[in-house]
């Protein structure tokens, strides 16, 4: 799927997905069929795959405290029109960061392309500037978003998606809070009986 999709955008390389403890990847199906996926990576020692073009940028916000996380490999079959189910992938990847290993900061590589999407309809900002990410051959721009903000858009605007709604924002196709905070529960639970 992800080598499919970002060979269809043209992206250079193989995209696999490594049995690595600090990823995570998830996958939205329809009728057992994967449509998307979101990899989840969680910083660590030997830091995170943006590391390799946007070090500094990402060592400025360690200094300051940030507890980072990115999202990649996103990749969604095109035939699926669904913005829900793309925004439900999106805000599992946000409570497995917040939640579940407490991270305050997602970061994420975007070609210019996309670069709007993620600012106008996510609240990302840029960091740094335009430069070549060779895992895939072409530009990327760096862009970070804080969970305290991704928390607040949820709680205003979760669930609250009608045919009427006008706007730019993505958050109103995300899960309601009390959704959420079932999703959150269920989630904990699963790792309280990992952990006994």
């Amino acid at each position: 799927m992800i080598n499919k999709m970002y060979a269809w955008r043209g992206y250079a390389g193989t995209h696999q997905i490594v049995d690595d403890p600090n990823r995570m990847t998830l996958t939205a199906t329809d009728h057992g069929r994967v449509v998307g996926t979101l990899t989840i990576g969680m910083d660590a020692p030997v830091g995170l795959s943006a590391d390799q073009v946007f070090k500094e940028e990402l060592d400025e916000m360690r200094e300051r405290g940030a507890r980072l996380c990115e999202f990649t490999k996103l990749a969604f079959d095109p035939s699926v029109k669904s913005k829900t189910s793309l925004a439900n992938l999106f805000h599992l990847a946000v409570i497995y960061a917040r939640d579940i290993h407490h991270r305050t900061d997602i970061v994420i590589e975007v070609n210019p392309r996309h670069r709007r999407f993620y600012e106008q309809m996510l609240g990302f900002k840029q960091l740094g500037e335009l430069k070549t990410n060779p895992r895939v051959n072409a530009p990327a721009y760096l862009l970070r978003v804080e969970l305290d903000f991704v928390t607040e858009q949820i709680r205003q605007y979760g669930g609250t998606f009608s045919e009427k709604s006008t706007g730019r924002s993505f958050y109103p196709y995300f899960f309601s809070p009390r959704e959420e905070q079932g999703i959150i529960n269920r989630l904990l639970r699963i790792d309280e009986q990992q952990l006994a």
